[in-house]
């Protein structure tokens, strides 16, 4: 490993990590030259496990062996790949690093990948219209992964996957399960898929309606936190479904109503 001892978080090798914004780190102008940034060493392996390209680690001194040493011979990262370290006061500087366990890793941001590609062979998917909450966004892949949904749609309103929060709240899902960007609805019905939005309207059928079991392909729509979902999109979809309520209850968090949809779904 090429180990770097730093004592100041204002060196420009660790701008990265210190200084640039999520909209500058996914770099949207020059997607090529995109970053993003994990956390915590269950994290970094499950990304280095799907093959994500790690550009440096940073990592506070006493981890460097207990961790970081580990997973670059385990997972094979070359020499070239620097780790910067410096004491635990110096690092605490960085936002949110008390929550890291002591190593960060900044990665290169894969390709997206098309559409049908991520869903032309699977047959349930879900669909993340609006959500723009990083820990909503994490905890949804993370009961996707766990409750089998073969894929995930983004609509470009939404909050990038790879941002820090989502994918430490994912717990590293968003490595393990396929997604990408919805441009529009129909991309879903050009491959075949029937689509069911979670919504209280007056259409809207229990979740566990024998109607939803039905389709061969089923993409599971929710929508923007507080909001929901527009009637545009309520109006392209074939079913709007809703989950009983008691207690004078409304309606449930969004990650929360994926996970009863999920289940009930895809079960």
């Amino acid at each position: 490993m090429k180990i770097i001892k730093i004592d100041s978080l204002e060196v420009p090798e660790v701008a990265v990590y210190a200084h640039l914004t999520e909209a500058q780190l996914r770099s949207r102008l020059e997607p090529e030259k995109g970053i993003f940034i994990v956390e915590s060493e269950k994290v970094i392996r499950v990304a280095l496990a799907a093959g994500m390209k790690p550009l440096s680690f940073l990592s506070e001194s006493k981890y460097i062996d207990t961790q970081v040493r580990a997973m670059c011979e385990e997972y094979r990262v070359g020499e070239e790949v620097p780790v910067y370290t410096g004491e635990r006061e110096v690092l605490a500087g960085l936002t949110g690093y008390e929550l890291t366990r002591g190593v960060l890793c900044a990665m290169k941001r894969p390709e997206a990948r098309g559409v049908a590609e991520v869903i032309g062979n699977v047959r349930r998917v879900a669909v993340m219209d609006s959500v723009v909450n990083s820990t909503n966004t994490g905890a949804i892949f993370r009961a996707a992964a766990a409750l089998g949904v073969d894929a995930l749609l983004l609509t470009r309103t939404c909050c990038d996957p790879l941002n820090r929060r989502a994918c430490r709240v994912s717990m590293g899902t968003v490595f393990q399960i396929p997604w990408t960007w919805l441009d529009h609805y129909g991309q879903l019905k050009d491959l075949g898929f029937k689509t069911v939005a979670l919504a209280l309207t007056d259409r809207s059928v229990s979740i566990d309606d024998p109607c939803l079991k039905e389709p061969e392909k089923l993409a599971i729509i929710m929508g923007t936190e507080g909001d929901g979902l527009s009637d545009s999109v309520l109006r392209q979809c074939d079913y709007v479904a809703k989950i009983p309520m008691q207690r004078g209850v409304d309606s449930l968090n969004v990650a929360a109503a994926a996970s009863v949809a999920f289940w009930e779904l895809l079960h």
